[in-house]
């Protein structure tokens, strides 16, 4: 394994460093103590061609300017929630309300734009990046002192762990997340509509025009939503289904996940590039960059919608306004846990 640092910028007067671990394979991942997002990931075709398969940018300015959560950590909650408030213990909670009077993804300032303490991490054929933030009570509203940690891990396997841990002085809500775009094409040489993918989830839940979860987990049999045995995304963006239309012609939508090893699957058939992913959370969140505004370059791409997609694993998104779905209330001194396996491979 092999670990390279370098300065990205500066940010409140503090170096922003960039990070890269390597594995003997080739495979690399570079992550920055600003948001604790993964800037590239790099990985081999079928043929051995090493090639970028993230979206992201080489300078903060860019980052400040343009990205829609590229690569981040989402905290302290990801998604939407309703009204930008909740109640909890019979105290109501306001949030900062960042998306039309709703609250998104942490608030104005959450952990993708939060500087964190890194530390390096060496294993036995692994190379961990952890990441330090101290969360105050009262941020964005959210009650408690949260300790966070983060942890990359990236192994001689071509595995990559996404590993969050938590602890709170108070009864809280907490739903972590990281919001990298995937593009296996390469340098996204092209968009992700050919993009195979297989979900093992029988249900998907139902947004409403404020893309966020009305409470209804719908059957994904005989719809555009149903990935069991693998579907183009270009199906969800060409599809009918009013749920896809409402999403902008396309997905962002939380699936709720049967439990096992391989839950998803991401293939991409001209390059032979694919992803398996498991994880211990209840849903993963599914984005493929229908709002992707194009005003922008990508590191010599121009930005368009489709050119990258997301999945994120995570709780679901405003559960704490639904209590027929798992909870993401933490309690007093009690650790989350929340941990995603991904695993770079070819076909």
């Amino acid at each position: 394994m092999n670990l390279a640092i370098s300065e990205f910028g500066e940010r409140e007067g503090k170096k922003i460093l960039a990070h890269t671990i390597r594995n003997s394979s080739g495979m690399e991942v570079t992550s920055i103590n600003y948001g604790c997002i993964i800037t590239k990931i790099i990985a081999p075709d079928r043929n051995g061609k090493r090639e970028n398969i993230v979206l992201g940018f080489d300078t903060l300015e860019e980052y400040d300017l343009h990205s829609p959560y590229f690569g981040a950590v989402i905290g302290r909650h990801a998604g939407r929630i309703a009204g930008g408030r909740f109640t909890l213990d019979g105290i109501a909670y306001p949030l900062a309300q960042n998306d039309d009077g709703n609250h998104l993804h942490g608030g104005s300032t959450g952990f993708d734009k939060s500087i964190w303490d890194v530390e390096v991490q060496e294993g036995k054929g692994s190379l961990s990046l952890i990441y330090h933030l101290l969360s105050k009570d009262g941020e964005e509203g959210y009650p408690g002192n949260v300790e966070v940690k983060v942890m990359y891990t990236l192994t001689e396997k071509n595995e990559l762990f996404f590993s969050y841990e938590a602890v709170s002085d108070k009864r809280t809500i907490l739903n972590m997340t990281n919001h990298t775009y995937f593009n296996l094409s390469g340098n996204a040489k092209t968009t992700i509509e050919q993009h195979e993918l297989i979900l093992k989830s029988n249900q998907f839940l139902a947004l409403n025009e404020s893309l966020i979860p009305t409470g209804e987990a719908v059957d994904v049999a005989g719809t555009d939503f149903d990935f069991r045995t693998g579907r183009k995304i270009q199906d969800g963006i060409e599809s009918a289904h009013t749920q896809n239309q409402l999403a902008g012609n396309g997905y962002d939508h939380p699936f709720l996940l049967e439990k096992g090893e391989e839950q998803i699957h991401l293939t991409e058939h001209e390059s032979g590039r694919t992803l398996r992913m498991e994880t211990n959370q209840p849903a993963v969140v599914l984005y493929t960059g229908n709002q992707l505004e194009e005003d922008f370059e990508i590191r010599g791409t121009k930005s368009q919608s489709y050119l990258g997609l997301c999945l994120e694993t995570q709780g679901i998104p405003d559960a704490i306004h639904h209590p027929q779905f798992q909870t993401t209330v933490i309690e007093k001194g009690e650790p989350y846990k929340s941990i995603t396996k991904l695993t770079f491979g070819t076909v």
